[in-house]
């Protein structure tokens, strides 16, 4: 009877599992059967089975805009900003997790301030400054907020909280070992689940940044992807949704590379040192 139970409840369990996961990928799989459908196909209604105007679409897509020199843009964006988010921030969460000095509460409660400001709210400020240091249409305004990333703070902090002994870090300092090269080559490697977590989402935030490379860049030679699709949505071409389709597509296979690769570490960095012994 009790395995009875215990079967039925894993059926029930998988089975959800199951429809949840289909459920997740149709969109996937309509946006990748539409890009090689024609405008006409898609305007006629769903379908679930390709067509056979990819090739007509990524001709449109070519003619309007360079897509892969808008994926090289977009590399050159969010690779430096996840690499540089990541340091700089286990850094800072180091520093406010190990060290106690005069004002610490206070500093760490603005920088978690700053998190309830949107960043539409900023971005005028940000584009006189920008205007002032020269920096406008290129691409450091965009990579240098890495520097200071207000959620990586936050959740390494916490991960350092709970997962680095500080004895470690003491016993470091009777060998001998400088700060940094505790920092480096102790907590660094201890902190590497959550630090993977998190670029994770930093990069798939500095991909699919839109607003702040329109309003930061001008040369078109210089737009990232998501720019580059907007152009042909509300270009002459913005009824053609099987070039617009076959964008979208081509714009998330880096999202979908990088979920696969790292998925695992976003339940490892949220569960490892979750609880406090």
């Amino acid at each position: 009877m009790k395995k009875n139970k215990e079967l039925r409840t894993k059926i029930y369990v998988y089975g959800v599992l199951v429809f949840l996961t289909v459920l997740s990928f149709i969109p996937f799989y309509i946006m990748i059967v539409n890009s090689t459908r024609s405008n006409v196909e898609i305007t006629r209604g769903l379908s679930l089975l390709p067509g056979k105007a990819l090739v007509k679409n990524y001709n449109i897509l070519l003619d309007k805009i360079d897509i892969w020199r808008g994926f090289k843009n977009s590399l050159t964006i969010a690779v430096p900003f996840t690499i540089l988010s990541a340091y700089f921030g286990s850094l800072t969460a180091y520093g406010f997790a190990v060290y106690n000095f005069k004002y610490k509460n206070f500093l760490f409660g603005f920088i978690l301030a700053t998190m309830m400001i949107p960043q539409q709210l900023g971005l005028i400020g940000y584009f006189e400054l920008n205007n002032k240091l020269g920096l406008l249409d290129t691409y450091f305004p965009l990579i240098i907020p890495a520097l200071t990333n207000t959620m990586t703070i936050f959740f390494l902090k916490q991960y350092v909280e709970q997962s680095l002994p500080k004895s470690l870090v003491e016993a470091a300092r009777i060998d001998g070992a400088g700060e940094f090269m505790i920092f480096n080559k102790i907590s660094l490697p201890i902190m590497m689940p959550a630090i993977a977590t998190m670029s994770i989402f930093n990069f798939v935030g500095a991909w699919n940044n839109y607003i702040s490379p329109l309003v930061l860049l001008f040369t078109r030679e210089k737009y990232p992807l998501p720019v580059l699709i907007s152009i042909v949505r509300g270009s002459a071409y913005r009824t053609n949704y099987g070039a617009m389709y076959l964008a979208i597509a081509i714009s998330v296979v880096p999202i979908l590379i990088a979920f696969s690769v790292l998925s695992k570490y976003i339940i490892n960095g949220l569960t490892i040192g979750a609880v406090k012994e």
